[in-house]
């Protein structure tokens, strides 16, 4: 798994303070961005407000963090499933809005069928008919997506209660959950540490660690559905997207890769210039997108994946990342039947997401970028969702 350096914490810092498609709010040249977004990480008077959030379905009781950073902007976090429950940040007149899919209170998460917010794990995405072999062993896992395993299992990480630990001087939350060895099937005790970051450049930063002491496949992700109107728009059909990958990872019927690295040039799928999700939607079968970029450059070290442009608002979203994969979801399956933030009913198409991650059903594919890590190695990947306008 990929090991971080100095050389490398400095290129994440930088990346963090530069916008390669639209001056954000507070763009005021590289240097300056980047000390000023390291400057408000570590000692930020913002103070960090807990507030229950309710009862979790194992009588736990659950707590809402909320983090504000100087500009104004909001997250929430709850350690249920370690799920943002939400994210404000200003449109181009300054007015701030709900950009991220969500409900109010810890009941709207269970069972949380859509994934809203949450790190999915132990494996995000798929694993092809729930099995995989390592070093010889055949594992089972549920196929709770039949015929397939999907996003952990019935239980995932986004259906657990996670330890949390406000950093106040960082504007971070630590969550911390320990996997134990059997459970959902995978092999290993695995302590998994995430930490939530809310900088002074409405960047949210999520770090991700784990350990292990068996050897086990690890993809860890966050499950944020976006619309960035706030509620102007009620799907995402509007929003203008672009995926720094030349190629994706062809799939089966059941969204399994077949192992080819398939160009997206002359296809559906290509957004490698701005691109209006609806355009081409109709080309799809009728399900929308749920494929897995193979971003350009990734895996290496942090670098620009994905932008979102919303033209009513102007707000914008860069995904940037350490992780060689993104899966793009537009949330076809979304039916009406949920109800969330500002009384919004949450129908096809209402948000998308954009999942850093290893690719589909590594495990099983000896071609594609290892998931597995094994004692001794520490499993590190960093993802930041940077927010801001475009005028």
């Amino acid at each position: 798994m990929q090991k971080y350096n100095g050389r490398r914490t400095l290129l994440m810092l930088a990346l963090l303070g530069s916008l390669s498609t639209a001056c954000l709010m507070g763009c005021s040249g590289n240097d300056s961005q980047t000390e000023q977004t390291t400057s408000t990480a570590e000692t930020s008077t913002m103070e960090i407000k807990s507030e229950p959030f309710g009862t979790a379905p194992d009588g736990q009781e659950v707590q809402l963090y909320t983090l504000t950073n100087d500009s104004g902007m909001i997250v929430k976090i709850t350690n249920y499933g370690a799920i943002v429950t939400s994210i404000q940040t200003p449109d181009r007149e300054g007015n701030l809005g709900e950009v991220a899919l969500g409900f109010d209170n810890v009941d709207g998460y269970v069972p949380n069928d859509p994934h809203f917010g949450g790190i999915v794990g132990r494996y995000a995405n798929r694993i092809a008919k729930g099995k995989f072999t390592l070093d010889g062993q055949e594992y089972t896992l549920a196929t709770n997506n039949a015929p397939n395993h999907l996003h952990g299992g019935i239980t995932g990480f986004d259906r657990v209660v996670w330890q949390a630990e406000p950093l106040q001087r960082q504007n971070a939350i630590r969550l911390t959950y320990v996997s134990k060895d059997g459970e959902e099937g995978y092999p290993g005790n695995l302590t998994v540490v995430v930490t939530y970051t809310l900088t002074g450049f409405n960047a949210l930063k999520i770090d991700y660690e784990a350990t292990t002491d068996k050897a086990t496949p690890v993809n860890l992700t966050n499950h944020s559905y976006f619309n960035l109107s706030a509620g102007k728009e009620k799907d995402i059909l509007n929003h203008i997207v672009t995926i720094n990958a030349d190629q994706f990872t062809a799939t089966d019927e059941t969204l399994i890769p077949t192992g080819e690295l398939a160009p997206v040039k002359g296809t559906p799928y290509d957004f490698t210039t701005p691109t209006r999700v609806g355009e081409r939607i109709d080309n799809l079968q009728g399900y929308g997108y749920d494929l897995n970029y193979v971003v350009r450059n990734g895996g290496e070290k942090l670098v620009h994946a994905a932008t979102v442009e919303e033209p009513t608002t102007g707000r914008v979203m860069e995904v940037h990342t350490t992780q060689p994969g993104i899966q793009f979801y537009t949330a076809f399956h979304l039916d009406g039947t949920l109800t969330g933030h500002n009384n919004t009913t949450y129908n096809r198409y209402a948000g998308l997401c954009l999942e850093a991650q290893h690719f589909p059903d590594s495990p099983n594919q000896e071609r594609f970028p290892s998931s597995i890590i094994r004692p001794g190695e520490k499993y590190s990947e960093t993802t930041v969702y940077k927010f801001g306008v475009k005028e």
